[in-house]
């Protein structure tokens, strides 16, 4: 029951999602199947001071989602998504009373933490900035824990009964890939059987926007909201901002069967790398991003041919979709302009550290159903970009490997490779 490098295999056997469009895997799954969007003119402050107006919110109710009015009160809505998320993986999983707390561990991955509730609070004990010298006593009694995202691992450990390793990982835009792949390892290595892993971020904030309109990264077509996020079309300005959170349940291949769990996907590899160089520039011929492709690919034990689908980052910003094609091309090499990529940023935006685990979640439910999400709003594709990026409808395809791609500030590039848990391993 090892892989190719003599690790644990490790199977993926619940999924939690809270996104743009719905609460729940069904109906996150039933808005990518479709190819709908979820961006529309942000409704949590009034974005009229900034250049963008645009992001994908969830419409998620605390109370309906069965939190309580402390839990409300206490937790950012960060961590109400992750708790949520969990909540769900745990149950589809049937994974509560299975485990042992010591062989349980919990790993969250989140870019920006708490930044709504400082937002807010720090616009409370500064009089919304006219105080240099804040006055503590008006904020909240849990203003220390938004300071400290591993309060929100602390939160999931509670709720999981995990006693083994806990912790946060925060790579900026690819934590939802990374925090997956550092899970996977502790169970590869023999630290744990079961991992509740995923990311979380609800950062739709005044601060956020602010920050990502300064460097105009994000989409000024502030009078088309529903259509405004286009990766890899030739229209496309920048990306939609977007919030969410995707949780798993991450077994040892054994402990799985042994309980007769049903598994989405295998973890089959996963590979990081840096350009060491820029905060935000990328290099054109993507040469970072396809050394942890092929390196996640040759820890899966596979060749790349055997790629059968690529979730891609997928931003619609030009710099990142042609340095995304070029790392496809250099990677995968002829094999790429056979194969079928696609961004769900198109339809849920893009929610910095938690959209890549809602790319992974997407990526075991397109090797679960057989079928390939779109990118949205792909009507004039950028000649740059010639990839086959399944525009505008889903396709059926039966789907063995997938990879999924990111791309985050900082110069991190990251991959991860899912496979069909039936698929053997030579």
């Amino acid at each position: 029951m090892s892989g190719p490098d003599g690790g644990r295999r490790v199977l993926l056997t619940g999924i939690g999602v809270v996104a743009p469009g719905g609460v729940g895997v069904k109906r996150f799954w039933d808005l990518l199947a479709n190819g709908r969007t979820a961006t529309r003119t942000i409704t949590a402050f009034d974005p009229a001071p900034f250049r963008s107006h645009v992001a994908a919110e969830c419409d998620f109710d605390p109370v309906a989602s069965g939190l309580s009015q402390q839990q409300i009160r206490k937790w950012d809505r960060t961590t109400q998504f992750a708790v949520v998320a969990t909540r769900e993986a745990m149950a589809d999983s049937g994974i509560s009373g299975e485990a042992e707390p010591h062989r349980t561990g919990v790993m969250l991955g989140t870019a920006c933490g708490m930044t709504a509730s400082l937002d807010r609070e720090y616009a409370v004990v500064s009089d919304s900035g006219r105080n240099w010298l804040v006055d503590d006593k008006h904020g909240v009694p849990y203003l220390y824990d938004y300071f400290l995202p591993s309060s929100m691992a602390a939160e999931i450990a509670w709720l999981a009964e995990a006693e083994g390793p806990v912790g946060i990982v925060s790579t900026g835009c690819t934590s939802g890939i990374d925090v997956v792949g550092h899970a996977t390892d502790l169970i590869a290595d023999g630290e744990a059987d079961v991992m509740i892993a995923g990311a979380s971020d609800a950062a739709i904030s005044p601060i956020t926007v602010a920050c990502f309109d300064a460097i105009k990264a994000t989409t000024p077509r502030n009078d088309e909201p529903a259509t405004a996020s286009r990766p890899f079309d030739r229209t496309r300005n920048g990306f939609a901002l977007g919030e969410g959170s995707a949780v798993f349940v991450l077994e040892e291949l054994g402990h799985a069967r042994r309980r007769g769990a049903r598994a989405y996907a295998e973890i089959a590899g996963h590979a990081g790398r840096s350009n060491a160089h820029s905060m935000t520039g990328l290099r054109a011929d993507g040469r970072e991003m396809a050394e942890a492709i092929t390196h996640a690919i040759g820890n899966a034990g596979l060749e790349p041919g055997d790629v059968d689908y690529v979730n891609a980052h997928g931003s619609a910003t030009k710099q990142n979709d042609r340095h995304e094609t070029a790392a496809l091309k250099a990677s995968l090499g002829a094999h790429a302009y056979r194969t079928p990529v696609s961004s769900i940023k198109s339809m849920i935006g893009h929610s910095l550290g938690a959209i890549c685990s809602l790319e992974v979640a997407a990526c075991a439910l397109t090797i679960d159903q057989s079928l390939i999400p779109p990118t949205a709003n792909l009507h004039e594709p950028d000649p740059e970009c010639d990839l086959d990026y399944v525009p505008l409808v889903a396709r059926e395809q039966r789907v063995d490997v997938a990879l999924s791609v990111a791309s985050g500030f900082g110069g991190f590039q990251s991959a991860i490779i899912l496979t069909k848990p039936e698929r053997s391993r030579t």
